[in-house]
């Protein structure tokens, strides 16, 4: 067969990538950017305990559970049309939660926020496939996309404590403004419009469905991470995987699926949204217990501590590109997202080493991991995009950034749930029920109690704490081996496709 040389992308699409990169870096940054504000929001507003909650969590909810419903959206009214509103309506909400003047309507500027959220992930990453069809330029701006994302949870935090610190806890929010008004200024002009070109009847019935199977299931895993296991808990998780069931079957046997079914069967795709998950469950399982640490173990102040969570970082910038250069260089895809799952498998085995005063081992820990996540989760985005057809690029990217939710879910679930275990089976029988459930009841209750008492307790707790990271530490590199295994077997003939390859398959199927 004969192929035709895919266009290069010039200096518009780059800087196009550019302009997009600002709401995906927003987005990114608004899962953490609360993390310093709460206390000040909580001063101001006076929420509730729950609301307090709401406030935090509602965010991530509605943006995990509308990803599928607003890629397959994208696909059908545009993609570029989909991410202008998106973004205006995340820049409208950002307004109102900025100037909330009660608990209700920040959790309701929030939810929309999520909504908005939605919209923006799958178009940014569904447009990078339609300006880059030369696969060595599609793999660069993906690797860019993919640190980008990356980079924005670590630094939502920071910048949250130091507006926080400067100005009002509404400053995190108007800071998304500046970016949404140059991306609804400059987006009409050097975003091409990109959608399905026949996308038949919108499913509407599988929109309640994708919802029922994502929610529960991510609800579920959460609370278990922080409470423990609870037979609610677990229910909520199986009542989300028996819709997830209903949610496939319909996909199977509707005439115009919102999930089109050959996209599962297109080669490498399914293999890659399984790797990706596997590489969320090592980037967030990491994070769950190195934030703990640098706070309560080695006890920093909040700032202090996300200041020092931006080391890793330097890591990140060089993994993407190293491992884009390696496929092009011929080495084959397999072995290098095979190498970063290794590279962070290494790093767990690095944090498992660490002791209660270890501050450049764990450092050191997540720059490694975080650089191994990064060069995995790059190349399987690519593979998952080269895989798809153009017109259902948003539909992929949508299924890939909801396997990152469910893989973030379940690694604090699974190896939250090592750590307690093992907090709790080490800390002193003499201990209060409150000192036994989490550190930060431990340090609290010492903080109480008088001289040597205290100081025992909270020595104690910080051990025990740090016993509970370093078999998780074990628990992870286990499941990250696991995945170097899996990726270099099913990964070994996938490739990319060429651009008359896509063609065809673009022009077979529903």
């Amino acid at each position: 067969m004969t192929t035709n040389p895919p266009p290069s992308a010039g200096r518009r699409e780059w800087t196009a990538l550019g302009v997009l990169m600002l709401p995906l870096l927003l987005v990114s940054m608004d899962v953490s950017v609360l993390y310093f504000a709460i206390p000040a929001i909580s001063a101001d507003l006076a929420p509730t305990g729950t609301q307090q909650l709401w406030i935090f969590d509602i965010y991530g909810f509605v943006l995990a559970g509308l990803l599928m419903t607003m890629g397959a959206l994208g696909d059908r009214v545009g993609r570029r049309r989909l991410l202008l509103v998106g973004a205006a309506a995340f820049g409208a909400a950002s307004l109102v939660a900025a100037y909330a003047t009660s608990a209700e309507t920040l959790i309701a500027a929030r939810a929309v926020l999520g909504i908005g959220g939605a919209t923006l992930m799958p178009s940014t990453l569904g447009l990078v496939r339609t300006m880059f069809t030369d696969p060595g330029q599609r793999a660069k701006a993906i690797g860019l996309w993919s640190g980008v994302m990356t980079a924005g949870v670590a630094l939502g935090s920071v910048l949250s404590g130091v507006l926080v610190e400067h100005f009002w806890w509404g400053s995190v929010f108007l800071v998304n403004l500046p970016a949404m008004a140059l991306l609804l200024l400059l987006g009409p002009v050097l975003l091409p419009e990109a959608k399905h070109p026949a996308p038949g009847r919108f499913d509407l019935l599988s929109v309640p469905l994708s919802m029922a199977a994502v929610l529960p299931v991510v609800y579920g895993l959460k609370e278990i991470a922080a409470d423990g296991w609870n037979v609610g808990y677990v229910v909520s998780v199986t009542v989300g995987l028996l819709f997830a069931a209903l949610l496939v079957h319909r996909q199977r046997t509707t005439a115009s699926p919102m999930i089109p079914p050959h996209l599962l069967r297109a080669p490498g795709f399914t293999p890659a949204v399984v790797l990706n998950l596997l590489a969320a469950f090592g980037m967030m399982g990491s994070a769950y217990f190195t934030t703990q640490y640098l706070q309560s173990v080695l006890d920093k102040s909040a700032l202090q501590a996300a200041l020092w969570a931006l080391a890793p970082s330097v890591l990140i910038g060089v993994a993407g590109p190293v491992a884009v250069t390696l496929v092009q260089r011929g080495v084959p895809r397999a072995y290098v997202v095979a190498a970063g799952f290794l590279t962070s498998a290494l790093g767990y085995g690095l944090l498992s080493a660490a002791g209660t005063d270890s501050l450049w081992l764990v450092l050191a820990a997540c720059g490694v991991m975080a650089a191994g996540i990064v060069a995995a989760m790059s190349q399987l985005t690519d593979l998952a995009l080269s895989a798809a057809p153009v017109r259902n690029a948003g539909t992929a990217s949508s299924l890939m950034e909801t396997s990152t939710e469910f893989g973030g879910a379940l690694s604090m679930a699974g190896l939250g749930a090592v750590g307690t275990a093992v907090y709790r089976r080490e800390m002193p029988d003499t201990a209060s029920d409150t000192a036994r459930e989490t550190l930060g009841g431990a340090l609290a209750v010492a903080e109480r109690l008088p001289g040597r008492a205290g100081d025992a307790l909270a020595t104690a707790a910080r051990e025990a704490f740090t016993s509970g990271m370093q078999l998780a530490a074990v628990a992870g590199a286990a499941v990250l081996l696991a995945a170097a295994v899996l990726a270099a077997a099913a990964l070994r003939r996938a490739h990319v496709k060429a651009p008359d390859e896509l063609r065809e398959l673009s022009s077979s199927g529903a």
